[in-house]
């Protein structure tokens, strides 16, 4: 019997990188996932493999900014599987640049993916958490749920250049250990898992991402890629199945005990 048999997942971000990593990981061991992707191929293609290798996937396509997002990214995983067991907010990307050639707008947008976007999330999962963990109790049922928020150690050390995304990090770090508090008697843990240098499309030299259609900046200077390298104990950068591996430690029954936590995941790298 696999880990997660039984257990449903939604995993924002997830047709691509450490989110496509993740999912796989976790429909290996039995979950049936949600995958999200703000474009319709690489959601459909992660889908595909988990159903080739005879696991349960069904896309949400959609940007997680918009404001219907969360409730649809829920509903789907209700309709589709009857339940949510597991809520990873993974989806992101950087704009960086030093504090006095940002915009509001380039400030705002990453609160915007990096905060709102999980709040929207866990908001609507709210009322489906509690009905079930009620029904549960009184049948006397003993079902952890785990919720992962995808952070930074940008967001937990700072980071040059980087003001807008590390803040960003840094409140789902504090929203991470609120909702810790508010639903630890619903039986769900919840934590954090900070990542260093990972490489995905995103921390690629001078990477430059499309998103609905405007293309936005990303990545890092080359010069700023080399330094991360060489600032890692272990002498590399963290591959997305690696991360993907983090995530799920805090998914199985083995972490039903740990909540409120960041996980630092960077390779030794503490900046």
């Amino acid at each position: 019997m696999s880990k997660l048999d039984g257990k449903v997942a939604i995993i924002s971000g997830s047709g691509r990188g450490i989110g496509r990593a993740t999912a796989l990981k976790l429909a290996s061991e039995g979950a049936a996932v949600v995958v999200n992707d703000l474009d319709e191929a690489p959601a459909n293609e992660t889908v595909a493999t988990i159903m080739t290798a005879g696991g349960r996937a069904v896309a949400c396509v959609g940007n997680v900014t918009a404001e219907d997002f969360g409730t649809r990214f829920v509903q789907t995983a209700l309709d589709a599987f009857g339940g949510l067991d597991i809520i990873i907010n993974n989806a992101g990307h950087t704009r960086d640049g030093v504090i006095h050639r940002q915009s509001d707008e380039q400030f705002q947008a990453m609160l915007d993916v990096h905060v709102t976007a999980p709040f929207r999330i866990l908001r609507a999962a709210a009322d489906p958490i509690r009905r079930m963990a009620q029904a549960e109790a009184e049948q006397g049922i003993e079902r952890v749920r785990k919720v992962v928020n995808i952070s930074s150690i940008s967001g937990t050390n700072g980071n040059p250049g980087q003001v807008n995304y590390s803040s960003a990090k840094a409140a789902l770090v504090g929203m991470t250990k609120t909702l810790s508090k508010e639903w630890g008697r619903y039986k769900v843990c919840v934590n954090c898992v900070a990542f260093g240098l990972i490489g995905t499309r995103l921390t690629q030299p001078d990477a430059v991402v499309e998103i609905e259609g405007q293309p936005a900046q990303t990545g890092m200077p080359a010069h700023a890629l080399e330094r991360f390298r060489t600032a890692v104990p272990l002498g590399r950068e963290g591959t997305p199945e690696e991360a993907a591996g983090s995530i799920y430690l805090l998914c199985i029954p083995e972490s039903d005990y740990v909540s409120g936590q960041v996980l630092l995941v960077a390779g030794g790298m503490n900046l």
